[in-house]
């Protein structure tokens, strides 16, 4: 401009000056536009970190809202900052009331001294625990758990909060004690095999023996004890054989309601002896189930016999046959006798384990074992003094 209207053309300096102030604004303005490029670029960068930062919270909250284990993070005070919400579904408790509580008011009272011990040692020596221990239910029941325990570090250099992954592992433990209560009725069986054949030769020699005895000196009142302690010895041993050889079952369609009363027949003199009386009833029927006969005839045989023993002062045994749903039917059997103390209960069926003074507990093992192989099941209840009721369930033929 200043040339164009030749103003001030003999003022070189402020030519100069002029120039320098047109490249200066041109290089701040290049600096501006670069600075803005930058600052968007950094800007975008951001934005898709943030994004990612989002997208992986989500999916680790994915992952911790909707995992069946339980989620817990503890402070170095043993207050609990966080919570999974499986908690609420496994533990019944609402987060918010377990955050309330401290870590171990959870915890059995055996359990706790163990918890507190690995804890301390994860705070001192920053290293994972694992362990196993029982959480309360809001229904006051226990669940067990299988834990894993992580020390978090935090600026110092220091544990500032642990993080515990817990897993039920309450069918597991089940699961384990069916497979070791199977191996234990297998070596059991091998073994009562080997020594009911091994007795069994002798035993019949020495019988033989006080039945000759007997037959020349009837007047010795011994041989007939001997020979009744004989009888048992061989009783005992028909046992083991029945529950250490395997047996081929041939299932055939069974009417349950006819078997019942074939047995309940069978009992009679022996339950009119000892001034018991059954009241069997069927609700509905007919009830058949594919089974082996005999075998199922074993079962209910062995159910009455303990309960006729159970009642030394006589009285009634109801037995019921009823439907359990579509699938499956009922046979209850229910005594008024001596009963069974509930924390005896869970043992019934446990290899030469009875509560009977002369009993030997492989009958109930045996039905157990003929159930198992129907796919039925056995269940007690008992009070002491009140008597105990007997529920076999049992698949019915489609």
């Amino acid at each position: 401009m200043p040339i164009i209207f030749q103003v001030f053309t003999d003022k070189t300096l402020f030519h100069l000056q002029y120039l320098i102030f047109v490249m200066l604004g041109v290089v701040i303005g290049v600096l501006l536009i670069e600075s803005y490029e930058k600052l968007h670029r950094l800007n975008r960068r951001l934005s898709e970190m943030y994004e990612l930062v989002e997208a992986s919270e989500a999916k680790y909250r994915l992952i911790a809202e909707n995992t069946s284990d339980l989620i817990l993070l503890m402070d170095n005070e043993h207050a609990i900052s966080y919570l999974s919400p499986s908690h609420e579904d496994v533990l019944g408790y609402p987060c918010a009331e377990l955050q309330k509580h401290r870590c171990f008011q959870l915890i059995h009272p055996d359990d706790v001294s163990m918890f507190q011990d690995s804890i301390r040692k994860m705070f001192t020596y920053m290293e994972s625990q694992s362990m196993e221990l029982r959480l309360k239910h809001k229904e006051g029941y226990w669940i067990e758990f299988e834990s894993k325990c992580m020390p978090v570090k935090g600026s110092e250099d220091t544990v500032e909060n642990i993080v515990i992954i817990s897993r039920d592992i309450s069918e597991r433990k089940k699961s384990e004690e069916i497979l070791l209560q199977s191996e234990k009725l297998s070596i059991v069986g091998e073994l009562a095999a080997g020594v009911a054949h091994e007795i069994r030769n002798p035993l019949t020699t020495i019988k033989g023996f006080v039945q000759l005895y007997k037959a020349e000196n009837r007047s010795n009142h011994y041989n007939d004890i001997l020979l009744s302690e004989l009888e048992r010895i061989e009783a005992i041993t028909s046992e083991l054989l029945s529950l250490g050889k395997p047996q081929a079952v041939q299932l055939n369609q069974v009417s349950l309601g006819e078997l019942l009363e074939n047995t309940v027949e069978l009992l009679h003199p022996q339950a009119n002896m000892n001034n018991i009386q059954f009241d069997l009833m069927v609700d509905g029927g007919p009830f058949i189930v594919n089974g082996e006969k005999n075998q199922l005839k074993q079962v209910f045989l062995n159910v009455l016999k303990n309960a006729i023993e159970a009642m030394p002062n006589g009285g009634d045994i109801q037995i019921r046959l009823r439907e359990d749903g579509e699938n499956s039917c009922v046979i209850s059997v229910q005594d008024h006798g001596l009963g069974i103390p509930e924390e005896l209960l869970p043992r019934l069926g446990e290899p030469f384990y009875s509560l009977k003074e002369k009993g030997t507990g492989l009958g109930v093992m045996i039905c157990h074992k003929i159930l198992k192989q129907h796919h039925g099941t056995i269940t007690y209840t008992s009070r002491l003094k009140e008597g105990t009721k007997v529920e076999i369930k049992l698949p019915l033929a489609s």
